[in-house]
């Protein structure tokens, strides 16, 4: 039997958790749908959702970004990137362009795009001139780039890739242990690629009661539903409330795809630092389609290299350790118009998916002393 989301929402309230309970949602379109759908305002007083590391442009590390946008200043390449990744800041003088999309205004061919398939398409129309695919994401948009790499693509396609592995995140997280949590919501679209077995760690590491997770509201309900109705029993296992979608073992070939064409490395991630395991990186034969390999030189030291921008507290956001209205600037010199870190750029970031719900005040006091900018 199919339940709507007002069926679960009372079925939450029937089960009254006694104490506080805080779940994390992993996934940034968990996030926006939660916020938009207003579900939080329906729960139990006691029942928490802490928004999780579920955006990819937000932890896509500063230094990549830099490069990018040095590369397509420097270099007679088109750079594509999906179109959220142009207005991401990164820590350099205001003197330079601090953005792809300050790069563009001074005359870098930079544009964007919404799938791996426009990269290729560009590449084959213009064969004459590089083209380099700055491609961010998570399992799900990095496995139609390891698609694209195992069909074959043109000699003047290049990948610059920032392909991250959702789990080693949030393992990273629970093992610091000072995020009080009690549960998990995994996200739909990562157990689609690579199975709801992805998240059984979070079970039989950490004890942690977890639900995978879809992305329409009687979905997301219904995990957390799981989430708590796990905790009041004491069992633990992981609960597939997408299974129309996600099935044991995910999607054959898109893991094919991943493990043909990528090898998984220890990779960067904003503000939260390196992450053992959590990255791809094109191996083998592919690597002549390395951008880093093909076009990069060394890197520039630069100041606060990796850093989320002065005053910006998106890595707390994103790890789950404060809310995104907590943070100073939320509201006041970060907004959506003018954003100062990544968690106010990309539809997937907590700070603009709290904004565009209505939330347009911080409530953190006034830090002691400000970092001073470049």
């Amino acid at each position: 039997m199919t339940l709507h989301a007002r069926q679960w929402l009372d079925r939450i309230h029937a089960l009254a958790p006694p104490g506080r309970v805080r779940v994390m949602n992993v996934c940034g379109g968990h996030e926006r749908s939660i916020t938009m759908a207003g579900l939080r305002s329906l729960l139990p007083a006691n029942v928490e959702l802490i928004p999780g590391p579920g955006c990819p442009v937000c932890v896509c590390p500063e230094e990549d970004l830099y490069d990018a946008i040095q590369l397509a200043l420097t270099q007679p390449v088109t750079l594509v990137a999906f179109g959220d990744m142009l207005r991401v800041p990164v820590n350099a003088p205001r003197r330079e362009p601090r953005s792809l999309e300050q790069a563009r205004s001074r005359g870098a061919d930079i544009r964007p795009i919404a799938s791996p398939a426009q990269a290729l398409a560009l590449a084959v129309h213009q064969p004459d001139r590089p083209v380099v695919f700055f491609a961010t994401g998570f399992e799900t948009t990095t496995a139609p780039v390891a698609a694209l790499l195992a069909q074959g693509i043109p000699d003047n396609l290049f990948i610059l890739l920032t392909g991250r592995r959702t789990w080693p995140a949030v393992e990273t997280l629970l093992t610091a242990g000072d995020v009080d949590l009690q549960g998990l919501i995994a996200p739909g679209h990562v157990a689609t690629i690579m199975g709801p077995e992805e998240w059984t760690p979070a079970v039989e590491r950490f004890d942690l009661p977890t639900a995978v997770a879809g992305f329409e509201p009687a979905s997301l309900l219904a995990a957390l539903y799981s989430v708590l109705r796990q905790q009041a029993e004491g069992r633990r296992f992981v609960d597939n409330c997408y299974a129309a979608v996600a099935r044991p073992g995910g999607n054959p070939r898109a893991r094919a795809c991943l493990e043909q064409t990528m090898d998984v490395t220890a990779a960067r991630w904003r503000g939260i630092g390196t992450i053992a395991a959590s990255g791809f990186t094109p191996k083998g034969a592919w690597r002549r389609h390395d951008a880093r390999v093909q076009l990069m030189g060394e890197d520039t030291p630069r100041r606060r290299i990796g850093e989320m921008p002065p005053g910006c507290d998106c890595a707390r956001v994103v790890t789950g350790r404060i809310y995104p209205n907590e943070c100073y600037l939320y509201g006041r010199a970060c907004t959506p118009r003018t954003p100062v870190g990544p968690c106010m750029v990309s539809d997937e970031g907590a700070c603009r998916i709290w904004w565009a719900g209505g939330v347009r005040t911080s409530r953190a006091r006034r830090p002691a002393r400000a970092p001073a900018d470049s």
